[in-house]
């Protein structure tokens, strides 16, 4: 990142401002935060930075893509209280979530792959039928799927499958999206998730309209995850430039 240092190894907070494409207060309030090391005043009580606070700047700058702003200035913090070790366990949190979020990515891709190919829950179509106006009741989904009843009625109670009730009866009638969800839910909890893991999966199909306009955004969502990825080794490596120049500076 851009670094504009004076020949007298002294920054302004404008000079720090203008390297890194900001404002003189958002470099004060990163002081402030604890971000940036705490600046040396002036004999008039004016800031003066250092080409560490501009290393430091870059990299809580290189780290926000990948971590996100709360857990990058949550790092800086540690680092310039000396809690290396601290700052250090966060980074391993994210690791691990983006980890996670591989994991629930394959997971969807793969139950979508079985749902679109029709090799899941083989005879579910033939039970179930391909979309009917007026759906279909408990018993044959839960036939069509393997599962009991009561299965399906605690999936309604997590908010994974929504059925509507016959005016009538009172009956639960599972249409085109309500049979989708639950098809969806079996695939994921035949594949070791939990009812609250799956709960946003189902947010993420519903929002899409669907199954098929979800393939389009697993492309998007891969390509998220490999940013995130990418950013988080580029926020490690300016993380341990300012590491070695802090070691240098003591």
């Amino acid at each position: 990142m851009a670094r504009n240092s004076q020949s007298s190894g002294r920054l302004r907070p404008v000079d720090l401002a203008r390297g890194h494409g900001l404002s003189t207060q958002a470099v004060r309030n990163y002081e402030e935060a604890g971000i940036l090391p705490a600046a040396d005043r002036t004999e008039h009580g004016y800031r003066t930075y250092t080409p560490l606070h501009a290393r430091a700047l870059d990299a809580f700058l290189a780290l926000v893509p990948g971590h996100g702003h709360r857990t990058a200035a949550a790092v800086m913090r540690a680092v310039n209280e000396g809690a290396a070790d601290e700052a250090f366990r966060l980074i391993d949190e994210s690791h691990a979530q983006l980890l996670d979020d591989r994991r629930t990515l394959q997971a969807v891709a793969g139950a979508l792959r079985d749902l679109t190919s029709g090799t899941a829950d083989e005879g579910a179509e033939a039970d179930v039928g391909p979309a009917r106006p007026r759906g279909t009741f408990i018993g044959p989904l839960a036939k069509a799927l393997g599962v009991q009843p009561a299965t399906l009625r605690k999936w309604e109670r997590a908010g994974l499958v929504c059925p509507r009730r016959d005016p009538l009866t009172g009956y639960r009638v599972y249409d085109d999206a309500a049979v989708r969800d639950a098809r969806l839910t079996h695939q994921l909890r035949r594949g070791g998730y939990l009812l609250e893991q799956i709960a946003p999966l189902i947010s993420r199909v519903r929002t899409a309209g669907g199954l098929e306009p979800l393939e389009s955004t697993l492309g998007d969502w891969r390509a998220r995850l490999f940013a995130r990825g990418r950013a988080m080794l580029t926020g490690a490596a300016e993380l341990e430039a300012y590491l070695r120049e802090r070691g240098s500076a003591r």
